[in-house]
């Protein structure tokens, strides 16, 4: 029996399989910011220990910075430590650190793959649930604990149980004015918030395989959104021809013979899933959450739906209605906005500023909205005002920020107040996500568009 890209990955990396019990698995790339880390390096300092492999780790911060200003020392005194320690530890133990203001800085989901830091067939890890981003490349890559943090650092391996394989396929071609972001809110909407737990998911079909790089990443970011451990496209010409060239990329001759390698990961023909999921591309139109979890979401031109029978969920249905301020039945179409966020992990790379400012041009933005545009990386950054976007964006009355998470989780300067609607570009709708009492409605990058310019949640494809 054939194998499929996460059975050859995850084999490939097995260094001892405990009869009952987890696998003990090599991990090839681990990703560090200053969250979840400090606790893993007090602990290999604690023990006498050094970093087993410091050549395979690679750090930034990103979660606790502020987006304007970063060439002056951090006003919150939490962050300024917490960015200091990184620093600190990063000395000590000998790792990689791209600090604020480096050429290399930004998102660690998305500074990674820009690098050539994330390659097919690699096993990647980090102390984020967002990790799942970097299996666009073909790439078993998940999110882990801090005390799996200081595991991996030590020993350069991790106890994992190997999970179950889940194979979502999405067939034809999506329509106008759909993204990657609306497939994947689409797809968790289906699912259900816990519908690929305990499973690490790869997508294919037509309308995967013709999604960018960057759009894949937005796909597999949103993985975790439904319970799975991670997510997965296996790696193509689009993989090869995104990466060749990149700074930490194979070249010459290693690139030859790494693309011959990758090329063998694809499932195999006969290969076996432990579970199968299929869509249709044309089911899906651009899509926004109407209450407080991912899985939340409905079509656009949808109303939102009633509340479901069974009286458990009816209650947590009603709940999150209360905190939105929605109503069951009614249409999200020209509800105010107050605040509109492009960036995070999800959807702050060049293709997402693109496509805001494809729709924003020779428009202006909407004098009640507050606009946040948060590059995800200072090579994203740059590469705006190379392309020009930039302009387009200014003169539609928009500021670009520096990079960081920004607005995706209350854990720094960029929050929305208590009661205010924001649209946002990133991958959680929780209570208080984005600020104490904020609301949040998830969408794509042309939503979001749309509702900076006319103030009210409106569809792309209208107007």
């Amino acid at each position: 029996m054939g194998k499929t890209l996460f059975d050859k990955i995850w084999d490939a990396h097995t260094v001892t399989d405990i009869t009952g019990g987890p696998t003990q698995l090599y991990i090839d790339r681990h990703y560090c910011h200053e969250v979840t880390s400090p606790q893993a390096f007090d602990g290999l300092r604690s023990r006498g220990l050094k970093v087993r492999r410091p050549d395979r780790t690679f750090s930034t911060p990103d979660h606790n910075i502020p987006t304007l200003n970063q060439d002056r020392p951090i006003a919150d005194p939490v962050s300024a430590r917490q960015v200091d320690t990184l620093l600190k530890n990063a000395r000590e133990f000998g790792i990689t650190l791209f600090p604020l203001g480096d050429e290399h800085n930004g998102i660690i989901h998305v500074m990674g793959p820009e690098n050539g830091l994330t390659l097919p067939g690699s096993t990647i890890v980090c102390g984020d649930s967002h990790t799942s981003t970097h299996g666009a490349f073909g790439a078993v890559a998940f999110g882990i604990g801090t005390s799996d943090v200081e595991m991996v650092l030590a020993t350069q391996c991790i106890l994992q149980p190997r999970p179950k394989t889940m194979r979502i396929t999405v067939d034809g071609h999506l329509g106008s004015g759909v993204t990657a972001k609306d497939m994947a809110l689409f797809i968790i909407a289906q699912l259900g918030t816990g519908g690929a737990t305990g499973y690490f998911v790869e997508y294919a079909g037509d309308a995967v395989r013709a999604l960018s790089m960057e759009q894949r990443m937005t796909l597999c970011n949103l993985s975790i959104e439904m319970g799975a451990r991670g997510g997965m496209v296996a790696p193509d010409q689009t993989t090869f021809d995104y990466l060749k060239g990149r700074e930490f990329a194979p070249s010459g001759k290693e690139w030859d013979e790494a693309v011959a390698y990758w090329r063998t990961l694809p499932s195999d023909d006969d290969a076996v899933y432990d579970c199968e999921v299929r869509f249709d591309a044309a089911d899906i139109e651009p899509r926004v959450t109407y209450g407080t979890n991912p899985g939340m979401g409905i079509g656009i031109s949808e109303p939102v739906p009633l509340a479901p029978d069974d009286a458990a969920a009816r209650l947590s249905f009603e709940k999150a209605l209360a905190y939105m301020g929605f109503r069951q039945g009614e249409s999200l179409e020209g509800q105010k906005v107050d605040y509109v966020f492009l960036g995070s992990c999800t959807n702050g790379r060049i293709e997402d500023f693109r496509a805001f400012a494809s729709y924003v041009k020779g428009r202006r933005k909407h004098p009640d909205v507050t606009a946040w545009l948060v590059p995800g990386s200072w090579k994203v950054r740059r590469q705006i005002s190379e392309e020009g976007l930039d302009k387009v964006l200014e003169e539609a009355g928009f500021e670009i920020r520096q990079p960081g998470c920004s607005a995706c989780l209350a854990m720094n300067d960029d929050k929305v107040p208590a009661g205010c609607l924001s649209v946002s570009t990133s991958n959680r709708n929780f209570e208080g996500r984005q600020g104490p009492g904020a609301r949040t409605v998830l969408a794509g990058p042309l939503v979001a568009a749309a509702a900076a310019v006319h103030g009210v949640i409106t569809d792309p494809r209208k107007s």
